[in-house]
């Protein structure tokens, strides 16, 4: 387990360079699951700080295409769901259950070419390493590093279609790394200080004093703040809850100590121009326990109305690592 995740994190510190992966036409993805009946290795523990651990599974398919998924988002259900993988292309699904409940599998996905502002598929994976997704009515927002950009895309129909507009990033571009910049995109609750609007926070940009730049990309808040960077974590996707507060999916990796994961909680009311914010660290993982390179955070309401946390990892299309998707509920 260990000499796996160590190469797993050994993989990490390289950066694919190369084209994407060519593809003329949607293509179904029949995917395999195996299910991760607990979270920590050894131990039949459920409760992990924070969180309750409900199930997850591993997962793979005969299409090569399907893994490096950056992001992912639910649709109302709670069922369906839209991703982005760094390749440059769409992953659309469903989530299955046992009959307890727990994840089981996923169905009818589809794997599509995005298309860039000419409506043409990009050349170089750097064109379109799309790193974020949210979704809103209307539209579906995807945030891309290297060319730094948040596009906004139709929905329904984001699929075939070139962007509609590109939302004001409000982060100088000289600030933006090539491979650490926008790697998330979400949109807050209606109802929260935010009303609504979409936010975008950077990987591994930071400023004179080691920040992260982020910005509120609208509304009445529009503007940029900072997020606390905590050596040797890196943000890589965030999702809000119900309240409006933040939670942030955290990613660190080193040689000797393999990947680990935590989960952040940013109070919605902190959210604003000008701030620096930062929060309790509700969850952490290491190689002890069942993750691989997390990338993907989103949050949905479960059948017992509660705030469940659904967790994906970028396996970048390794044979050393894994495509895994864990949930949790909420309970504090």
């Amino acid at each position: 387990m260990a000499t796996r995740h160590l190469f797993a994190a050994l993989l990490l510190a390289t950066t694919i360079c190369g084209g994407p992966l060519v593809l003329a036409a949607s293509l179904d993805a029949p995917v395999q699951a195996k299910p991760i009946a607990t979270f920590k290795s050894g131990s039949n523990d459920t409760r992990f700080g924070a969180f309750e651990f409900l199930g997850g599974i591993e997962f793979t398919s005969s299409q090569d295409l399907l893994g490096s998924i950056s992001s992912f988002r639910f649709r109302p259900d709670g069922e369906h769901f839209v991703a982005v993988l760094d390749t440059g292309h769409w992953l659309t699904g469903a989530i299955t259950r046992n009959g307890e409940g727990r994840l089981s599998g996923l169905s009818d996905v589809v794997i599509s070419p995005m298309l860039d502002a000419r409506g043409a598929e990009p050349r170089y994976k750097g064109d379109m390493d799309a790193e974020g997704v949210a979704l809103r009515e209307g539209e579906v927002l995807v945030s891309y590093e290297r060319t730094h950009r948040v596009d906004a895309y139709p929905d329904p129909g984001f699929e075939t279609a070139k962007p509609k507009a590109s939302l004001p990033i409000l982060i100088p571009l000289r600030e933006l790394r090539g491979n650490g910049s926008l790697e998330t995109v979400a949109v807050a609750p209606s109802g929260s200080p935010l009303k609504g609007a979409a936010l975008t926070i950077a990987e591994r940009s930071v400023d004179r004093d080691g920040n992260l730049f982020a910005a509120i990309l609208e509304g009445p808040l529009k503007g940029q703040f900072k997020v606390k960077r905590n050596e040797p974590w890196d943000v890589t996707d965030g999702a809000f809850l119900p309240s409006g507060d933040l939670l942030l999916l955290e990613r660190r990796f080193s040689f000797i100590g393999g990947v680990g994961m935590r989960i952040r909680r940013i109070a919605g009311e902190t959210l604003r121009p000008g701030a620096l914010i930062d929060g309790p660290v509700l969850l952490e993982a290491d190689i002890g326990f069942q993750i691989d390179n997390m990338e993907g955070i989103d949050v949905i309401t479960g059948a017992d109305g509660r705030p469940h946390i659904l967790l994906v990892s970028d396996d970048n299309h390794s044979i050393l690592q894994r495509n895994v998707m864990l949930e949790f509920r909420l309970v504090e």
